[in-house]
Formats: C-alpha cells, sequence, structure tokens
C-alpha cells in the first residue's frame, strides 16, 4: 500500500468556495475523503458525515468512529457581533477538535483571512495595521477577534493531541459554490447579467482606493494546493502562511477586462467617479429582474440571493487602503504555486456558464 492511500482528509465546509476546491484535489490525489455537514452529502470518492458543529454532542457521537489522518477546517458562521463570533467560531474548531481525541492526527490546518491584519467586521480597516504588503510575523492588532480565538484554539489542541498544524490567511477568494456568503467572483457576473439585460451600466461599486492602488486575490485552487502543501511537507508545519494568486493588479486596470468577459459592452463599463456606489444600493430596485433571466436562459437557481452577496463584494471593493499581501514565506519554503487573477475569473465564469448558473455570453 502507497503512503498515500494512508492519508484520510476530514474536510469541514466542503460544500463551500475553498473546501469544494480542497475536496476536488483531495480526491484527485487518492485520499480517502471524509465530509462533514448537517447533510451528510456523499459523492464520488467523498463519504458524508452528519453532524452538527454547534452541538458537541452531536459532533462526539458523529465522529466516535473516524480515524482521519488529517483535518482541513474551511468552515465559519456569522453573527451580529464579533463577541458572538468569537464564542461560536472558537468553539467549532475546539469541539471539533476534542471529538477528535481519538483519532491518529497528523496535521490540522485551518482557514482565516486577511481580516487578521485588518481587523474584524465591526472594526474593520479602523485601527492602527500594519503597513502593507502584510506579512505573517505581524503582532495580532489589540482588538478581539475571532481569527485570533481559532488560531488558540487550534496551537492548544495541537500541544495537547501532538499534530502539527497550518495556518492558511487568504485574501478574498474566488472559487465554484453557490449558496455562499462571501462569493465575490458570482456577485460580480450576477451584476453583470442584471445590468445587461436592463441595459444598465456595469458600475464599479467601491472606493477610490480600490479602484487605484494595488490588490490581489486568491484563487480557491490555489489556496486548496498551499493547504495540502503544509499538510504533507515538513516545511509546512507548526506555520501561518499568507496565501494569494502571486500577481497584483489595479481594479482600474481589472474591472474592464471582467466586463469584457461577461459580454458587458465597452461604453458601458463605469469606473469610481466621486464617490463608491455599493451594489447593495445599485441593485435594490433591480435584483427583482433575476427570475426572469434564469427563466429566458434556462438557468438552474432563480434565487438571486443564493448566488450574489452584494454585501461581502461591497465591504471588499469598499476599503480605503490598498491591501496587498507578502507571499515570501512559503515561497521559501518550496510553495511555488502561481496563477493570474484575470485567468482566475475567466475560467470561473465558464464553469458557471458550463453549469447554467449565468447567462452565456451573447
Amino acid at each position: 500500500m502507497s503512503e498515500i492511500t494512508t492519508r484520510t482528509a476530514l474536510v469541514v465546509g466542503a460544500s463551500g468556495i475553498t473546501g469544494s476546491a480542497l475536496v476536488s484535489q483531495l480526491v484527485a490525489d487518492g485520499w480517502q475523503v471524509l465530509s462533514l455537514s448537517r447533510s451528510a452529502k456523499s459523492a464520488p470518492g467523498i463519504r458524508g458525515i452528519a453532524a452538527d458543529l454547534l452541538d458537541p454532542v452531536s459532533l462526539a457521537a458523529a465522529l466516535a468512529d473516524e480515524m482521519p489522518t488529517h483535518v482541513f477546517f474551511t468552515a465559519w458562521q456569522r453573527r451580529e457581533t464579533e463577541a458572538e463570533n468569537i464564542a461560536v467560531n472558537s468553539a467549532m474548531v475546539r469541539d471539533l477538535l476534542t471529538a477528535l481525541d481519538h483519532a491518529p492526527l497528523e496535521h490540522v490546518a485551518l482557514v482565516t483571512g486577511l481580516k487578521h491584519y485588518l481587523g474584524p467586521f465591526e472594526a474593520y480597516a479602523a485601527g492602527e495595521m500594519p503597513d502593507t504588503p502584510f506579512h505573517e510575523d505581524e503582532p495580532r492588532l489589540d482588538t478581539p477577534n475571532f481569527y485570533y480565538a481559532q488560531e488558540d484554539e487550534l496551537f492548544a489542541a495541537a500541544e495537547k493531541q501532538g499534530f502539527t498544524w497550518s495556518v492558511h490567511r487568504s485574501h478574498t477568494v474566488i472559487g465554484h459554490a453557490v449558496g455562499n456568503a462571501m462569493n465575490m467572483g458570482l456577485t460580480i457576473a450576477v451584476q453583470a447579467a442584471i445590468v445587461n439585460e436592463l441595459g444598465l451600466d456595469f458600475v464599479f461599486p467601491g472606493s477610490e482606493a480600490q479602484w487605484n492602488s494595488l490588490t490581489d486575490m486568491t484563487d480557491a485552487g490555489v489556496l486548496a494546493d498551499q493547504m495540502v502543501w503544509a499538510a504533507t511537507d515538513p516545511a509546512g508545519a507548526d506555520e501561518a502562511f499568507n496565501i494569494v494568486n502571486g500577481d497584483v493588479f489595479r481594479w482600474r486596470w481589472m474591472w474592464p477586462r471582467l466586463a469584457a468577459h461577461l459580454g458587458v459592452p465597452a461604453e458601458r463599463v463605469v469606473g469610481f467617479a466621486d464617490a463608491p456606489r455599493p451594489l447593495e444600493q445599485q441593485m435594490q430596485d433591480h435584483e427583482s429582474v433575476w427570475p426572469r433571466i434564469a427563466q429566458k436562459h434556462g438557468l438552474v437557481e432563480p434565487d438571486v440571493s443564493r448566488l450574489a452577496s452584494w454585501w461581502h463584494t461591497d465591504a471588499d471593493l469598499g476599503r480605503e487602503m490598498e491591501v496587498v499581501t507578502d507571499m515570501g514565506k512559503s515561497r521559501e519554503a518550496g510553495f511555488l504555486v502561481f496563477t493570474r487573477t484575470e485567468r482566475s475569473f475567466a475560467e470561473l465564469f465558464d464553469r458557471y456558464r458550463a453549469d447554467r448558473i449565468i447567462p452565456p455570453v451573447l
């Protein structure tokens, strides 16, 4: 038996943007894959396990006989306040790892993000932050943050249970999923479909700083690559890593290119002018047209709320500061995967069209 067949991965959040890409890679690489969710959804190469992350008793019962060697934790739940975010999201990590105290865990990977440097939702980019590009050795902000609480639970469990760990701090993740609370790629595609249907302008929703400053993003496949690398290469053990695609761009350069990929006429592409124009406001009176678009093009999802996360794209593109991430740490450790962000968007739009989630380019 080869070494790879002895590895069993438990993926938490397997239906999300990151989890979906991760599961695809693990299956392709020959891992045994377990997917934890309330529905216990199975697929070729994936065995579903039914459990509620918010219920320690449910977790303990569901995982009592499971023996994963690796855990990939990609789930989180949003609450009204950061205190609630901390309580809920740290408990999910703690209770899951407690329920696996019997398992032969070798490594646990946790996905967080750049709010590690920018601050939580209710104090987002509001205080003193490190200069860009962000580096992993920056001290924590003096602000409660559920990412910090999750890390602390991970570190404590690793010390007690004897596994190695990795933390993966992604920027905005683009990848294939539906019903996700933070999905910029699909949100922009839905915006384009609505404005094309109504003959409106394709208006950049964000700030002047985001329009003109450098930024970067994270392809879900690149994130999955880094998680698997850190889980299996000694150079990735017990480290926190930033993870982005490796290129940088300005939205004033990217926005018209996305419009072209989405079939928006060039004369209707509008950038920043005077003030941000959030999508929640832009789309308020127009998103009701989506069922008509879905019927017209034979799309599989008529509920626009399962596709577009206006608030999240507004938050990302509305930041009043440059956001660029340093990748030197994992590069020096041997992780060299790279992709161009424009290509990530273009391939993502093609996948959504093939799945009949967004209209074809006419």
